[in-house]
């Protein structure tokens, strides 16, 4: 090989154009970050120690396809929540509730509606008012007197929301609450009867010193049983005469002529049948006052009740003017209406 021949090839090489570089992708420009604002903060209104009391009550006697409107509206019930404090009229008290409810046409909103108005009843007692259900309805032919447990209720204790993680056990209750067990989704396989047996039920109370209804009572209801339609009609012993009476619903096309005897016959046997039942009522009554104590004497003496409406709120009907003392017909009265 030819001496500087290597050198010229390195010379090509350095004379040949440079080639060109890669462009560099031109550097995007920092984006400022903008501070977001600072959102208010959000406030959570503490839950009140007693806020579930008037819904854990069961309300006793409502029909079950109107459960669900009862809790359509924000009711508030703080006045019951209050009247277990410190001054209030509960306070230190035992206590047993059972809820209800009253349908009202009320005004909402402009327009006049009906509403179905829950109501919770206090009784403050030592012990529990009753462990009775009465069931009754203009339907039916007679009123039943029934245990609690016999339609799945019962008296339980009221956990407030602050001592729900402790053991119950180990809890003193002074509030008890009249509960049911009997779950709506169970009821399509209950007989008709039996689901209708809680619409008419009425929590029952039967106060020794008082005579009921039933022993002052002289009517008698009578539903006489003949062809082509039973006869329908009340008939008082004191006030009535029967032959007039008879007499009356024969001209009134109720009852034939023939029939007339019969009809006396029957009306006689009820007559004696509520004359020996208020006859019993009596007796029984006096024999519960001479056998109880002294201390539960007193304390059916002191036995209050108390009805609670629901608090007048800007998003609830005005009930202001439906309000009313009475509770049903074994309780009677409320002793003050809140």
């Amino acid at each position: 090989m030819r001496k500087g021949t290597k050198r010229k090839a390195t010379r090509k090489e350095e004379d040949k154009p440079a080639e060109p570089k890669p462009k560099e992708a031109p550097s995007r420009a920092k984006r400022t970050k903008v501070p977001k604002p600072e959102s208010e903060p959000e406030y959570f209104e503490d839950k009140r120690n007693l806020e579930d009391l008037w819904k854990a009550a069961f309300p006793v006697g409502t029909e079950w396809d109107q459960l669900d409107s009862v809790y359509q509206f924000n009711w508030n019930f703080s006045n019951l929540e209050d009247a277990f404090e410190e001054g209030g009229k509960l306070y230190g008290e035992k206590v047993y509730l059972f809820g209800c409810t009253e349908p009202q046409l009320v005004p909402f909103k402009g327009e006049n509606k009906v509403i179905c108005i829950p109501v919770v009843v206090a009784v403050a007692s030592p012990f529990p008012p009753s462990d009775k259900i009465g069931i009754n309805s203009v339907q039916r032919e007679a009123e039943e007197i029934v245990p609690m447990k016999q339609m799945k209720m019962d008296w339980v204790p009221y956990i407030p929301l602050e001592k729900r993680d402790s053991r119950v056990d180990k809890l003193k209750s002074q509030i008890f609450i009249l509960s049911c067990t009997q779950r709506r989704a169970a009821l399509k396989h209950l007989k008709i009867d039996r689901v209708k047996k809680y619409e008419y039920c009425l929590p029952y109370f039967y106060q020794p010193f008082k005579e009921d209804e039933f022993e002052q009572s002289t009517e008698v209801p009578i539903i006489f049983p003949v062809d082509p339609k039973p006869v329908f009609c009340e008939f008082d012993w004191e006030l009535d005469e029967l032959e007039e009476f008879t007499d009356k619903l024969i001209e009134d096309e109720e009852l034939s002529e023939s029939q007339k005897d019969a009809f006396k016959d029957f009306v006689k046997e009820k007559v004696r049948e509520a004359k020996k039942a208020n006859r019993e009522a009596r007796e029984a009554r006096k024999k519960a006052i001479e056998e109880m104590s002294k201390e539960t004497k007193e304390a059916f003496e002191k036995m209050k009740f108390y009805k609670f409406y629901p608090v007048q709120t800007p998003d609830t009907p005005d009930i202001s003017n439906v309000k009313a003392p009475f509770i049903n017909r074994y309780y009677g009265k409320a002793h003050e209406v809140l």
